[in-house]
């Protein structure tokens, strides 16, 4: 009897375009930054990203242009969160450990604060053009395009 295999990753979709953003802002106010110079309508989402099994939420914004059927996003890449570190049971004194974890959505992208997404089924937007925009953002470090196809956690980017 023959073995049949279905291999997922040649359904995987990657008609996206991914803006790297470096800045020390906050995501309300990045957000705030790239509706006024790039004229879009990014509005927070209800429910943040959410990973069960990193335990990370990373906050998410979201605007669709039906005109030009484009949905951008504006997602966050570093999520900080304070856990428990451990305890030695022989201590006099019951002194509470936590620690300061750091986890990243793409992590091979460690430097990176914020990511842009814009899926277009078109293709037809100048990037060249959004970059230079972002550019000229005096609060943002940097800005740079990201080739889809060589980022290994590329499935963290279905939302």
């Amino acid at each position: 009897m023959a073995v049949h295999k279905l291999l997922v990753d040649e359904f995987y979709d990657t008609s996206f375009s991914l803006i790297a953003i470096h800045c020390r802002l906050e995501d309300y106010r990045l957000a705030y930054l790239l509706n006024q110079h790039l004229h879009l309508k990014l509005a927070r989402k209800p429910q943040d990203l959410d990973y069960k099994y990193f335990a990370a939420t990373y906050s998410i914004y979201e605007w669709e242009d039906k005109q030009q059927f484009t949905t951008w996003n504006l997602v966050a890449n570093v999520c900080k969160k304070e856990e428990d570190g451990l305890q030695s049971s022989g201590s006099l004194f019951n002194i509470g450990n936590t620690i300061l974890r750091t986890y990243h959505l793409l992590p091979e992208f460690k430097n990176v604060d914020y990511f842009i997404k814009i899926a277009n089924e078109d293709q037809d937007f100048d990037e060249k053009h959004i970059l230079d925009i972002l550019q000229s953002i005096p609060q943002l470090i940097a800005s740079y395009s990201l080739d889809v196809e060589h980022i290994k956690s590329k499935d963290n980017l279905i939302f």
